[in-house]
């Protein structure tokens, strides 16, 4: 009696849990855009603007090759990326192959994405899915950088500076009118400020993004390393 009450439950378990996986793998699913992966089908962009004295630092402590952005030339905060973007999740890879990347462009970008690697594959994960050629989508990644206004106190920062995420925050919305809360966020490693993250329309305007919220710096205080060189 005891062993078979044992089947049962056993057999029960198994049945919850291979259901628990089916409802799983629907909810996942459900969770994916219906559009995903195609070009051109998204609902607004990331701008995401690196600061490249901590990129540099981390690249030291890994001990990679130098990088081209971390060599004597005074960078701030550099482009990272546009990202096209669902309400929920985003698409990459929307191409592949990827359309050849024309050189002259990685040429003409490299004021505002000083490694030619990087644009490279920006292009190969996030341009292919904005359904723009390649010219227009870094014309559009330079008309989105033109639109944001580094706040005067990161422009030279000579030395490091600890700050809580949410007072950089507060100096982007300042310089920009119009920014919101709801449209900006700051993201951080273990001690030092990453990236700043600022949601824009189709058409380069603010609006709300409340994912890209939920993967934002939770550390009361972070440090930005000062400027290379100058």
């Amino acid at each position: 009696m005891f062993h078979s009450r044992l089947r049962s439950f056993s057999r029960l378990m198994l049945s919850l849990t291979l259901a628990a996986g089916l409802v799983f793998v629907a909810a996942s699913a459900w969770a994916q855009d219906k559009r995903q992966n195609a070009p051109g089908e998204f609902d607004f962009y990331v701008l995401s603007l690196s600061w490249s004295p901590s990129f540099c630092e981390e690249a030291a402590e890994r001990g990679g090759r130098s990088q081209i952005q971390c060599g004597g030339r005074p960078y701030a905060f550099v482009v990272h990326g546009l990202w096209p973007q669902y309400e929920n999740g985003f698409p990459e890879y929307c191409q592949r192959p990827a359309p050849r990347l024309n050189r002259s462009i990685v040429s003409s970008m490299l004021d505002l994405m000083p490694a030619p690697g990087l644009i490279f594959n920006e292009w190969d994960k996030h341009g292919t899915c904005a359904g723009l050629t390649d010219r227009n989508y870094f014309e559009t990644v330079r008309k989105a950088r033109a639109a944001i206004k580094i706040p005067a106190e990161y422009l030279d920062l000579s030395q490091a500076k600890t700050v809580a995420p949410a007072e950089v925050e507060e100096a982007f919305i300042k310089a920009n009118p119009g920014l919101s809360n709801a449209a900006i966020s700051v993201t951080c490693n273990r001690t030092r400020l990453s990236e700043v993250r600022v949601c824009l329309s189709k058409d380069l305007q603010f609006r709300a993004c409340e994912e890209n919220d939920r993967r934002a710096c939770r550390r009361d205080q972070v440090t930005m390393p000062p400027i290379r060189g100058g």
